[in-house]
């Protein structure tokens, strides 16, 4: 699976303004390939090759403003499908069509769209303006259709500057129709770090991030990362204890930047932004929802990380987890303790009830602050909105340990195509971007990585940052290393490089970028494309 046919790999950076193909090593001329459309034959003829039931599930989601109840008396005035948040779930079969509508009225000329994350859908409805489609405009509607053919836990979000840190976001379940999982329920649990309306709006946040930590030098920015960030000995991580930026960076404002944060699991630098709250399905510690069962039922929990910039270690205190999907593709099965979810992950497992109330906590990684949800099966008191169950110091498990199921491993096949996605860039002039090139919203195609339909790729993510990041890929799933499991997103430790394998099976143009909402905005996302 690892070789690599020379012959077919493509050169980065050769790409003419406004094309953004890159030229075959064979041809000495960075000639421009046509790029096949969002819109185009290809991708009318992959869909029409997607399995379908014929059966049609419609729905309407109104993204507008709403003033929502966190719980503990907290009201945030932020943006929403419908008025709620998490927006209300989207559940269907396999090979069933969705058509959802989407009705902007957000505020002003705001624009928006909807991306369905972790979906294999035609090109033209991802939602990702202005590469597959135009972005709608307040007061006008759209219509996504499209085939969801394979089962999982999905979400769907904006892909629109940084509107997916607002309350835009709900749950995807496409279920499985030849459900090989044995279970007595289900439980979806959706996590978020959240600051609109509370301490500012996620827009707010961005332009303090973007004047970057120059002040803070010490040394120049090497384009390695987050210099300057990387506080080891400042001890006290907790963002309300997180000391001012203006004391030691020439009087910056530091409203919503997170210093001193740090994780081991995420390899030191655990996050950027300073959250007041941390949600589990939509409520705050002080308020958690609760899920209530008997003892000795299987229940089936399907953990979803909406999240803009942290990321959680889940852990149900007195349970352990068996491991059975993640981003929606099955694993081998595993035990563990607690799992480690990035922005964009999704994880599925499985517990066995105990008889009592038990503490569902998403420790924020590196922040010293949490989620809470409530298992109650028996009468008893509730924990504390602090309580840290001692499994979040068990048995971590991460994607890096899971392998996919037999039945979902890529078949084994040589590697036509090779592309470097080196992660540059870092908060010392906050210039993330792939290959040092920042994403050109006014010309998408610019810096593409061409591939060509049926070819096996191979994307070598090497980060060149002091900081993780959870790398998403639109369209597909690859799969990590040989044998590792199929996923969408998958988190990028500093300094280090992953390896992950994809069929070029889905025509069209695909956004591979930082899931971390901040660092994709600033320009951390670039577009693989199809050659025509």
């Amino acid at each position: 699976m690892n070789s690599i046919n020379r012959r077919a790999v493509l050169l980065a950076g050769l790409a003419t303004a406004g094309a953004g193909a890159l030229a075959a090593c064979t041809n000495s001329t960075s000639t421009t390939p046509a790029l096949v459309s969002p819109s185009g034959s290809a991708v009318a003829a992959a869909e029409k090759k997607r399995a379908g039931t014929g059966r049609q599930h419609k729905t309407t989601l109104t993204a507008a403003p709403a003033v929502i109840d966190l719980g503990g008396g907290i009201r945030a005035k932020t943006w929403t499908f419908n008025g709620r948040t998490p927006g209300k779930e989207v559940r269907l079969s396999a090979g069933d069509t969705l058509a959802a509508e989407l009705a902007n009225q957000l505020p002003g000329r705001t624009t928006t769209s909807i991306h369905w994350h972790g979906i294999t859908l035609r090109n033209d409805m991802d939602g990702v303006p202005p590469a597959t489609q135009t972005a709608v405009r307040a007061g006008s509607t759209f219509t996504y259709r499209f085939i969801a053919d394979t089962p999982g836990t999905y979400f769907f979000h904006p892909h629109v500057g940084v509107q997916l840190d607002r309350g835009l976001y709900a749950p995807l379940i496409v279920e499985d129709p030849r459900e090989p999982l044995a279970y007595d329920d289900e439980w979806v649990i959706v996590l978020d770090d959240w600051v609109d309306g509370v301490t500012g709006s996620p827009d707010e946040v961005f332009a303090e991030l973007r004047q970057g930590m120059g002040g803070m030098d010490t040394g120049g920015d090497s384009g390695s990362g987050m210099e300057g960030h990387d506080m080891h000995d400042m001890g006290n991580t907790s963002s309300d204890a997180s000391p001012s930026a203006s004391a030691s960076s020439g009087g910056m404002s530091s409203r919503f930047m997170l210093m001193g944060a740090e994780s081991d699991l995420l390899g030191g630098d655990a996050g950027d932004v300073k959250y007041p709250h941390h949600l589990v399905n939509g409520r705050v510690p002080a308020a958690p929802g609760v899920y209530t069962g008997k003892p000795g039922q299987k229940v089936r929990l399907r953990i979803i990380n909406a999240g803009s910039d942290t990321a959680y270690r889940v852990a149900l205190g007195g349970h352990r987890m068996t491991i059975t999907h993640t981003d929606g593709f099955p694993v081998q099965h595993q035990q563990t303790d607690a799992l480690l979810i990035g922005m964009g992950e999704r994880y599925d497992v499985l517990v066995t009830l105990g008889d009592g109330v038990f503490p569902l906590v998403a420790l924020a990684e590196g922040k010293n602050a949490n989620g809470l949800a409530l298992v109650r099966t028996a009468a008893g008191r509730a924990p504390t909105a602090t309580v840290r169950p001692k499994e979040l110091n068990g048995t971590i498990l991460t994607a890096s340990q899971l392998r996919a199921a037999d039945d979902v491993r890529l078949k084994s096949a040589t590697t036509e195509v090779t592309h470097q996605v080196k992660l540059t860039g870092g908060m010392m002039h906050y210039n993330w971007a792939i290959n040092g090139q920042p994403f050109d919203m006014a010309d998408p195609d610019a810096n593409a990585l061409v591939v060509e339909e049926g070819q096996r790729v191979r994307l070598d993510f090497v980060n060149d940052t002091t900081m993780w990041h959870p790398m998403h890929l639109h369209g597909h799933t690859y799969q990590l290393g040989g044998s590792g499991p199929r996923k969408d997103t998958a988190i990028v430790l500093p300094k280090k490089t992953l390896s992950v394998f994809f069929d070029a099976d889905n025509p069209g143009q695909w956004m591979l970028h930082c899931h971390n909402a901040y660092h994709g905005e600033a320009g951390m996302m670039t577009n693989v494309a199809y050659q025509a």
